[in-house]
């Protein structure tokens, strides 16, 4: 296996399942009556767990306040959105098989952005990946209207 392709099992379709799977432990944990705080503040100690066993684990651990703003920033976001999520099968039983499809529209933000900020425009093949978008979108146009 080559390391792009290595990269991409990694960081990509291993992430998809835990991903896809956060979302049912999310689902369960509202139904199971938990809080919006306190459902955060668990997936805020696991992070720190996590973090906690990586820093043991894996050796670099390089740190500075630039980098360390943005991992902020990054968690703020990531925290904020869970929460609404939560807060939408919490209060307005919003089923997870559409919440899911729904959020992760938020790849194609991602991918505009990346070409934007980080010039990826000059790395990948433009045209497929706007037919990819175009997909994504009709998928949530069909979800939500499931």
């Amino acid at each position: 296996m080559t390391q792009q392709s290595m990269g991409l099992v990694l960081g990509g379709l291993i992430p998809a399942v835990m991903f896809a799977l956060s979302g049912v432990f999310a689902k369960s944990s509202t139904q199971a009556g938990i809080g919006i705080g306190p459902y955060l503040g668990a997936i805020g100690l696991t992070v720190c767990g996590v973090g906690a066993v990586c820093c043991f684990f894996v050796p670099d651990k390089s740190l500075n306040w630039r980098s360390c703003a943005y991992a902020c920033a990054s968690g703020f976001c990531w925290a904020a959105g869970a929460g609404l999520v939560a807060l939408a099968l919490n209060k307005y039983a919003a089923p997870i098989s559409k919440l899911v499809p729904l959020y992760n529209m938020n790849t194609l933000l991602a991918v505009m952005i990346g070409l934007w900020i980080f010039s990826e425009w000059a790395e990948v093949n433009v045209a497929r990946l706007m037919l990819g978008a175009l997909l994504v979108v009709l998928g949530g146009i069909l979800v939500s209207a499931s």
